[in-house]
């Protein structure tokens, strides 16, 4: 490889094959080259990383695939941002995202976080079976616009709702964007708790994520 392109084309080809192992010895040789770290970033890792969920979007890829996908992505990235600094000028927005107390599945909500990462939001993970507070906290600290929360349990759904309660009693309802999503997640029930947005999958997530702050142009 010769052109910057066919780096980018390259990085991009790694990221839709999963290829992990191998990406991180292209980047590096991009960057010996003295190609731009910012443009490997977002015409290499995430244009793969949004041609990987186009085939999931299409059911060609599954989540696991997509996981994996990400794993190429990190592995590039892992390179690539020690040379560039992102400033704030490039966040879109801040979102708190956790799956919610007593639920420990977050495969789905890992997926949202790297869709939204790779969008341009900055996420604050709170990981897996997050006590509700946490979530406001959390919102309030970093100053975010979004809360994002899941579940693929009934048994723990009403803790979407819960969490919406608390931030009206604290009143913080009003400072906050809060999506939901996660298997057993409905429309139905988004309306039902009064959250602002339910989305079925991580890109539809991000458009709404995007909706939501305003910056969908």
């Amino acid at each position: 490889m010769d052109t910057q392109q066919e780096y980018l084309d390259k990085m991009a080809e790694m990221v839709v094959e999963m290829e992990d192992e191998d990406i991180a010895d292209v980047c590096q040789e991009y960057i010996d080259k003295g190609f731009d770290p910012k443009k490997g970033i977002f015409d290499g890792l995430i244009r793969g990383m949004t041609e990987a969920n186009k085939l999931y979007d299409e059911e060609e890829y599954f989540i696991t695939d997509v996981l994996l996908c990400s794993d190429a992505m990190y592995a590039g990235l892992n390179v690539l941002e020690k040379y560039v600094e992102i400033s704030d000028e490039d966040i879109l927005g801040v979102a708190v995202i956790g799956v919610v107390e007593g639920d420990t599945h977050d495969i789905g909500k890992n997926l949202v976080k790297l869709m939204m990462e790779t969008a341009g939001f900055k996420m604050i993970d709170l990981g897996r079976d997050v006590k509700l507070q946490n979530f406001i906290d959390a919102a309030v600290e970093n100053n975010a616009d979004l809360i994002c929360m899941s579940t693929l349990m009934t048994t723990t759904m009403e803790n979407m709702g819960k969490v919406i309660e608390m931030l009206k009693e604290q009143g913080l309802r009003d400072r906050f964007k809060v999506m939901i999503g996660g298997g057993p997640i409905s429309q139905g029930f988004a309306d039902k708790i009064g959250a602002d947005s339910y989305t079925e999958n991580a890109v539809e997530a991000v458009k709404a994520a995007k909706k939501l702050i305003g910056k969908d142009n």
